[in-house]
């Protein structure tokens, strides 16, 4: 709120809006109590921009939070504002049917609905012409994409449906030098199928996000997660058979609703087993209108939360430090990506298992793939040396 009221004063009659899910969650605080926003638009109105900025002007405050349940974004071509130019994201669907407990999205961006896989392709071929390298298709879970058999409007074309497995390998035959990633999968919806199509071409990467949010099964039940510890191991354990050079992230929280000491070791030797090259790791934080908040006491001290956070980061540094020296000796292909933030003769780029590699600038051009030698590492980036142009 204070940089509102910076704004505000420094800016007098400018319009302020607050755009996308938090701003319909606290519409009411943002134009009742604070009086300091235009306009509250949620993340399915944008089509209404102008009508509201309009209605705005004339000094009405302008809210527009309703969810619109067949928005998907389809015939939206995205202004891609600090783009590097060879990365994109590409979203393929909106909303999340999973109703996990702690999380507020089923409530401010609906139910699932996947986007036309046609609209998806074309806005990948499209990237792939201007010279972007890589996409990543994006999800709340990607797994659960699914496109209805459908008749096209020539009439005498039809589609049968498209899983999110047929999805992927539509993306990757666009070329071989179009690189794909994807985020996030639900453990539970992760097929065979996916993991097959991965192995089968070589420009999607060997890299999956598995949010496990938890290693206690009796906590992933209160988190309606809707699979037990064992469950998820056995899932990481195929995913290693299928893709033994598989890099593999994940999502923790600590502190849950009435998590013990013993629940905080079950995370913690979960981790220890499944060894994640990354890890997004947080305390537990309530958040109104889920079902978490309706049903459970938020009852574990938030200094019990931060010290079983600062566990839990501290035994993933040593696993990433472990991963990142796993790599030392080995030759990778990298997408260069950019310029090293530490030094104008240095690139950087990511490898299929989404490990930054940092690189002597050379001849070099960005947008461009290299195989690089792992010479050197430390927790969190590698150090290569050219080895060849792709």
């Amino acid at each position: 709120m204070t940089e509102f009221r910076s704004l505000k004063k420094e800016k007098p009659g400018i319009l302020v809006g607050v755009l996308g899910c938090m701003a319909e969650r606290l519409k009411a605080k943002f134009i009742e109590e604070e009086k300091l926003v235009d306009m509250v638009v949620g993340p399915d109105a944008y089509r209404s921009l102008p009508g509201l900025i309009e209605e705005a002007e004339t000094g009405q405050k302008s809210v527009n939070v309703l969810l619109d349940r067949d928005e998907t974004y389809a015939d939206i071509s995205p202004i891609r504002l600090n783009s590097n130019g060879v990365t994109a994201f590409v979203s393929i669907m909106r909303g999340c049917n999973n109703m996990c407990s702690f999380c507020v999205v089923p409530f401010t961006r609906g139910r699932e609905r996947s986007r036309d896989s046609l609209s998806i392709i074309k806005e990948c071929k499209s990237l792939f012409e201007d010279g972007y390298r890589e996409v990543t298709l994006l999800g709340q879970n990607v797994d659960s994409y699914y496109q209805q058999p459908s008749t096209h409007s020539a009439g005498d074309a039809t589609e049968g449906a498209v899983t999110f497995a047929l999805l992927l390998e539509k993306v990757a035959q666009i070329s071989p030098l179009l690189r794909v990633r994807f985020s996030t999968s639900h453990p539970k919806d992760i097929t065979d199928e996916v993991l097959h199509t991965i192995v089968k071409y070589e420009n999607i990467c060997n890299y999956i996000h598995l949010p496990v949010q938890s290693g206690s099964t009796r906590v992933l039940q209160m988190m309606n997660r809707t699979y037990s510890r064992e469950w998820y191991i056995a899932k990481v354990n195929r995913i290693r058979e299928l893709i033994p050079d598989c890099g593999l992230s994940t999502d923790m929280i600590t502190g849950f609703c009435t998590e013990t000491e013993e629940d905080q070791q079950l995370s913690l030797s979960l981790m220890e087993y499944c060894k994640y090259d990354l890890a997004y790791m947080y305390f537990y934080s309530e958040r109104p209108g889920t079902l978490a908040a309706r049903r459970f006491k938020d009852d574990v001290p938030i200094d019990v939360k931060k010290k079983r956070l600062q566990e839990m980061v501290d035994l993933y540094r040593g696993h990433s430090l472990q991963a990142m020296q796993k790599e030392l000796g080995k030759t990778r292909k990298v997408l260069i990506e950019g310029r090293s933030k530490k030094s104008e003769h240095e690139l950087y780029g990511r490898t299929d298992q989404n490990k930054v590699v940092v690189f002597p600038k050379e001849n070099m051009q960005i947008g461009e793939y290299v195989f690089l030698k792992i010479e050197n590492c430390t927790a969190g980036t590698l150090i290569g040396k050219v080895i060849s142009r792709y």
